[in-house]
């Protein structure tokens, strides 16, 4: 049995939801993008979805800026309520000097960035009427550390600013989302 096309859509909102959720520090949204039992395993980054979004927490929120992009996605169904999916990945963490988690990222006394090229692996399930992930796998394709010099916004006006708070312009948008 195959996925409906609204099916496809509603399982690349929670794969997108997911990315504006790390970026923009959004962990409210992730009970709505996660079932309750949902694992997550992506290098030191382990355990149930709770225990990644504290974890997620320590690794994301000392960085400067994140910015996940996510490319081709290939979904399947696993069943009549499940399905699989694997997403390629982009993602780029700007690191600053005396950054607290040098088992993530080393600490290279200066701000650098974290460049993480890979591929979440999913397993989907139909929760509460959506889909949620069940398991979450990363896996690391390349991982690249990049000297980039003065990374400040300063120069750039408030309102072009990308913000972790409900300022965002983009917060409202996942936010229609659940």
């Amino acid at each position: 049995m195959g996925l409906s096309l609204e099916d496809k859509d509603a399982i690349r909102d929670v794969l997108t939801v997911y990315a504006h959720a790390i970026d923009r520090r959004r962990w409210d949204l992730m009970p709505q993008l996660f079932h309750p039992d949902g694992t997550f395993a992506f290098g030191p980054v382990q355990g149930g979805w709770q225990q990644f979004v504290e974890q997620a927490r320590g690794v994301i929120e000392p960085c400067v800026a994140t910015h996940h992009q996510l490319g081709q996605v290939l979904i399947t169904a696993d069943g009549p309520d499940a399905a699989q999916a694997e997403t390629y990945m982009t993602a780029m963490h700007i690191v600053p000097a005396g950054y607290p988690l040098t088992t993530v990222f080393p600490d290279r006394g200066e701000d650098y960035s974290a460049i993480i090229a890979g591929r979440y692996v999913d397993r989907l399930v139909r929760h509460d009427g959506g889909w949620r992930i069940m398991q979450r796998i990363g896996i690391y394709d390349w991982r690249e550390f990049r000297t980039i010099g003065e990374a400040s916004l300063s120069a750039v006006p408030d309102d072009a600013r990308g913000a972790h708070h409900a300022g965002d312009p983009a917060w409202a948008v996942a936010q229609a989302f659940y």
